[in-house]
């Protein structure tokens, strides 16, 4: 197997965050859901939680003794995802490429009034029409990259980013909870109401966080969402 290249650093990578957790820095945004994935098909014994963010990974440890058998493992896949596809062993194909061929066969369906007060700016933004917004908006399968800010507010990435926009010059004092929003390639809803400066397209009346629901969370990381547009159902 050939081996990774020669700039592969994982003690640049692989940080210690107290006694307790590693903190890794994957080289780039689109190996965060590839590590994510593969440490939760093959978890390595002594991880306690594994929390991802835009472009880190926390990697929790239910004690310090797992500590460097935890850290091997990590560094372990970061070396597999450095290499061409055909010299991967066996293993780290497994774990880097089941969650890219998983099926979402059950996303969570969000049915959306496509009524935001930034659609027409998207649009103008991505040089396409309002109605092809929606269609994007609708016609993609997202998956939940990371959830953060605020309870229940998920990350949800496209597989071609094809939606991507700033986030807006000036933030809003209030933004009501189930808005659609979208914002530096990332689509969400709001779970709450709360200050906010993401492209707002759409309402949903789903909820995306209830304390009395198990799980509260809606969306999870890792999940799938296809939104739907209420309007076209008539």
């Amino acid at each position: 197997m050939r081996s990774a290249p020669d700039d592969f650093d994982p003690d640049r990578l692989i940080r210690p965050a107290g006694d307790r957790a590693w903190l890794v820095l994957p080289s780039h945004r689109g190996e965060v859901t590839k590590l994510v994935a593969a440490l939760r098909i093959g978890t390595p014994s002594g991880v306690e939680d594994v929390l991802p963010a835009a472009e880190t990974v926390l990697v929790t440890l239910v004690s310090p003794a797992y500590a460097e058998s935890v850290r091997r493992a990590i560094e372990k896949i970061l070396r597999g995802m450095q290499q061409p596809a055909a010299d991967q062993d066996s293993d780290i194909v497994s774990r880097g490429t089941l969650p890219d061929n998983d099926s979402p066969d059950d996303p969570v369906v969000v049915p959306v009034r496509y009524d935001g007060a930034d659609l027409a700016e998207v649009a103008r933004l991505l040089g396409i029409s309002q109605a092809q917004v929606v269609a994007e908006h609708t016609g993609t399968v997202w998956r939940c990259a990371f959830v953060g800010f605020a309870p229940g507010f998920g990350y949800l990435e496209s597989p071609d980013a094809r939606l991507t926009v700033p986030r807006r010059s000036q933030a809003r004092t209030t933004i009501p909870a189930g808005a659609v929003a979208l914002a530096g390639g990332y689509s969400a809803v709001y779970p709450r109401s709360t200050p906010g400066g993401w492209h707002l397209i759409g309402t949903t009346d789903l909820r995306m966080w209830d304390v009395d629901r198990d799980p509260p969370a809606l969306i999870r990381a890792g999940g799938f969402v296809r939104f739907v547009d209420e309007g076209s159902s008539g």
